[in-house]
């Protein structure tokens, strides 16, 4: 079986010289007392017969709603592929600009809700997303994904 692969968009911004990282935080009850090293990048699943550029675009505006920023395909960076430790391969891209995070609309998923309860509630995929620095983004990601800051910065250097 093929690993699983996601594809998503590292959006970075300068504050008064100080590079910045949009980063979202999942939604839904096993996440919710996780803060250090459960952050993502905003990203979802490719789809069949999907390029990986097209499916971050998209995979952006579920996340972040009608606020996400409009981007370009031909203005992404890329910033290669990784691989988590359940195995799901991510394709990332990275492009400048903003978001304002109170302006978050995250698509929502469904699910039995407490398990065993025959109840499904209704969560939001990301129920948070912030700007960080370049030591609080690498604290706040997942470990596995803390290598496209690194290949961001290289970029842009």
């Amino acid at each position: 079986m093929a690993a699983k692969r996601s594809s998503g968009i590292l959006l970075y911004r300068d504050r008064g010289g100080t590079t910045e990282f949009l980063l979202v935080h999942p939604g839904g009850p096993y996440w919710t007392r996780r803060d250090d090293g459960a952050w993502s990048i905003p990203k979802g699943g490719i789809e069949e017969e999907e390029d990986s550029r097209q499916a971050a675009l998209r995979e952006l505006d579920e996340e972040l709603g009608s606020a996400a920023p409009d981007l370009d395909a031909e203005e992404l960076v890329d910033l290669g592929s990784i691989r988590q430790r359940a195995g799901k391969v991510v394709d990332a891209w990275a492009a400048e600009g903003d978001f304002d995070p109170e302006a978050l609309d995250s698509n929502t998923f469904e699910m039995e809700w407490p398990p065993r309860s025959g109840r499904e509630v209704e969560f939001p995929e990301i129920d948070r997303a912030d700007w960080f620095a370049l030591e609080e983004a690498k604290r706040k990601l997942l470990p596995a994904q803390g290598v496209f800051l690194d290949r961001l910065l290289e970029h842009l250097a």
